[in-house]
């Protein structure tokens, strides 16, 4: 076996290595403090035990963790090449003839591997997750609704009868359910006529049909209904589309999401936006390994790693900073999807070449 195969070989592994102790151990983080966080929400919803709210974290996380991967890569990158650096393997590299872009080809093939194995299978199982995660946060929580669910949502609707205000403490991201439901109805004229409370809601076609239902009006007591239908004229399939992030979408439903969207007379930029990035992900995270190396590959002997391990996160920081400055003005409309998605990583690589070129053949 050639050796420039074995130490490719060798230097991938280890970058590999990093990338995921850097990864999993961050998940674990992410998912105990989650799990800690839904615990102390669920402490008074009747029938909800720690083990629901362990798998409940557990479809949470991957959707959170997958913010990070930049970081990881990062990091990993920047752990791998100063252990490199400490073991004086680097120097022995070096002292046979192989250049930085040699010894950096593993890495920066790795890099690109795991950015499309995380648009092909990692986004998309994590998109499902969330989803379902949604469904079953609404499920629990609607048992009990003056729990808190942390987002409000508001929808406004107006039938042949008048219209009404609809407050949900939450709603299942992809479908047409909400929890924790107080509607607001007026008359024609716009007076008051009465308020409706349920622990759970589904639009269907032409009604809401409400669960556990308590209706107050001006006059009279209260009355109960196990099951009660509210008419509506609003769409259900164009409330699921508004609902229903673009981060809780899978890569391959991206731009059909997109373009139903558009053909609903609604912004479809978001998903747009979010199929692009996606794209351009492979290159961000080899940006993030170029920056890695443009501060790793100081010789300990030398002196100085540390301002420079810190100059490293602060650009990979700030190069994360300018991609969600970008998404944001791209979702705004001051600048078009495509540029907003590929201008970091464009520049990002560009600019970690050209700090390379100058600290290896300058």
């Amino acid at each position: 076996m050639p050796v420039g195969f074995i130490l490719s070989g060798y230097i991938g592994s280890q970058f590999l290595r990093s990338i995921a102790g850097v990864f999993f151990t961050v998940f674990g983080l992410v998912y105990v403090l989650d799990f800690v966080e839904l615990v102390r929400r669920a402490g008074d919803v009747a029938g909800v035990t720690p083990l629901d709210m362990a798998h409940l974290a557990l479809l949470r996380t991957p959707s959170v963790t997958e913010q990070v991967l930049p970081f990881a890569i990062l990091i990993g990158a920047m752990t791998t090449l100063l252990q490199l650096s400490r073991k004086l393997e680097l120097v022995v590299v070096r002292a046979a003839g192989i250049s930085a872009w040699q010894f950096l080809a593993p890495g920066l093939v790795i890099a690109g591997a795991i950015g499309v194995f995380s648009i092909l299978a990692y986004n998309p199982l994590a998109a499902v997750l969330k989803q379902h995660a949604s469904e079953v946060e609404t499920r629990i929580f609607a048992a009990d609704p003056q729990v808190q669910t942390g987002r409000d949502i508001w929808i406004r609707q107006r039938h042949d009868g008048g219209s009404a205000i609809i407050r949900a403490g939450s709603i299942a991201e992809g479908s047409t359910e909400i929890a924790a439901v107080t509607v607001f109805r007026f008359d024609l004229q716009g007076r008051f006529r009465e308020r409706i409370e349920a622990a759970s809601a589904e639009l269907r076609s032409g009604y809401w049909n409400m669960h556990d239902a308590r209706i107050i009006g001006i006059e009279g007591e209260p009355e109960r209904y196990s099951t009660y239908q509210l008419p509506s004229s609003l769409d259900p399939e164009q409330l699921r589309r508004s609902f229903t992030p673009p981060e809780s979408v899978p890569f391959w439903s991206l731009r059909y999401m997109a373009e139903q969207t558009r053909r609903a007379g609604l912004d479809a930029t978001a998903y747009q936006l979010r199929y692009e990035s996606l794209l351009a992900r492979p290159l961000l995270f080899i940006a993030m390994v170029l920056v890695a190396a443009s501060v790793s590959l100081r010789f300990f002997r030398f002196g100085g790693v540390g301002p420079l391990v810190l100059g490293g996160v602060a650009a990979g920081f700030l190069l994360y900073v300018a991609t969600e400055l970008m998404e944001d003005l791209g979702a705004s409309g001051l600048v078009g999807t495509t540029l907003a998605a590929w201008f970091p990583a464009v520049v990002g690589s560009l600019l970690g070449v050209l700090t390379l070129l100058y600290q290896e053949d300058g």
